[in-house]
């Protein structure tokens, strides 16, 4: 009973070997992408061939040959034509002057020619000697004497009739006691300039119950400054100083601090004056105004 059924059961065994190998390979073709091969199929025929691959990399470059030698000189060409002409060069530089030749013999003596012209007047001699005393001459006429035409004049001096005056303004001292060319204006309280020149200016101010501090002012700029303390009794103040002044520039007195006006006057006895004149005029200014009258 063993014995026969032995040869089925290695039949058996022989199929399902088949079959599993059959089977393993077909499934593993599909997984690779391949056509299903058997081994057991007979092979086929030959397939097309394949795309040419892609060109490799460059080999490597070989050794420079030797220089090839000189061809020959091609033959002489023809003579061409004759050109124009060039531009004309410049002159060379001029050669030494050469040496003085011997003079030659005299001549004879041509005619005389004719008068030439005047010829001008030379430069004046060496002064002679002095020479004897000549008579005196006829009176002449007496000439008129403008002497004091020429002479600039201008001067002022002026007092006040009023007390403590406003501050940072030009003080009005209208009580004219002498303005000589009217240079002095009482109702701005300025001096005007009309000669140019040194001039010397002054003031004597009486103060009473306040300071004072009062200055002279040129065009605007405080030129002195003078400041006193009122003790309780009258006092007086006083300044001076000489400047140059231009045509046209102004003077005058002014309080320079507020609430320090001490300014004091009363006519019946005592007075605060303004003063000053003219020392010297320029002299350009003289020499012009003398050419003027001449």
């Amino acid at each position: 009973m063993l014995y026969r059924g032995k040869p089925k059961m290695l039949v058996l065994i022989g199929i399902i070997s088949v079959f599993n190998c059959i089977s393993g390979q077909t499934l593993e073709s599909k997984w690779k992408g391949n056509p299903p091969r058997y081994i057991c199929s007979v092979p086929g025929l030959p397939g097309p061939p394949g795309h040419p691959g892609s060109n490799g990399a460059a080999g490597p470059h070989g050794r420079i040959g030797l220089p090839g030698r000189d061809g020959r000189d091609g033959r002489k060409g023809e003579k061409g034509e004759k050109g124009d002409p060039g531009l004309r060069g410049k002159a060379g530089p001029a050669g030494k002057i050469g040496g003085r030749g011997d003079r030659g013999p005299v001549g004879k003596r041509g005619p005389n020619g004719t008068g030439g012209e005047k010829g001008f007047v030379g430069p004046a001699g060496p002064p002679g000697e002095k020479g004897d005393k000549g008579n005196r001459g006829i009176p002449g006429k007496p000439g008129i004497c403008k002497c004091g035409s020429l002479v600039p004049k201008s001067a002022f001096s002026v007092g006040i009739t009023t007390s403590y005056p406003v501050e940072l303004t030009p003080i009005k001292f209208n009580k004219v006691l002498f303005n000589e060319g009217e240079h002095y204006n009482p109702n701005t309280g300025k001096f005007i300039c009309a000669y140019p020149g040194i001039y010397y200016f002054s003031y004597d101010i009486t103060l009473a119950n306040k300071h004072l501090a009062i200055g002279l002012v040129q065009n605007g700029q405080y030129r002195i400054k003078t400041f006193d303390a009122n003790t309780g009794n009258h006092d007086v103040a006083s300044g001076s100083t000489v400047m140059y002044l231009n045509p046209e520039d102004e003077v005058w007195l002014e309080i320079f601090f507020t609430d320090q006006n001490g300014l004091f006057s009363d006519p019946s006895w005592a007075d605060s004056l303004f003063s000053g004149f003219l020392l010297y005029a320029d002299t350009n200014y003289l020499d012009a105004l003398s050419e003027d009258y001449a």
